[in-house]
């Protein structure tokens, strides 16, 4: 049985990427995983940064807005997974920041939302 949500949220990594890609961003990873810690859904790099990208995707606005589901837990596991990429490329720090997209689908069309510096690694 496929996963309606799990196709909604791939096709909004995919447009996520595609919109960061025409921004002239660099796609490092995309739903990179370390352990049991979860997964990012994208990592690029902007100019001297290393952006760790959560995509929030919906269909409508019936939850509400989707980067309110980027709650104070997910930033800390956001946090831990940065921690595990930086430990799997070997640097002991990167310039990087945490970004959240949002892709709400209004009438059919995506509506891009790209929140810069989300949330500080002090969350």
């Amino acid at each position: 049985m496929i996963d309606h949500r799990q196709d909604v949220a791939r096709k909004g990594e995919r447009i996520a990427a595609e919109y960061l890609e025409q921004k002239g961003w660099r796609i490092l990873e995309r739903n990179f995983r370390y352990g049991k810690a979860g997964e990012i859904d994208l990592i690029a790099r902007d100019d001297e940064y290393t952006v760790f990208v959560e995509v929030k995707t919906r269909m409508s606005d019936a939850c509400g807005a989707a980067a309110y589901a980027v709650t104070p837990g997910k930033q800390r596991q956001l946090l831990r997974l940065a921690r595990g990429y930086m430990y799997v490329q070997g640097v002991g720090e990167l310039l990087c920041r945490f970004d959240v997209v949002t892709v709400e689908f209004k009438r059919g069309a995506p509506v891009i939302n790209h929140i810069h510096n989300a949330f500080t690694s002090s969350t």
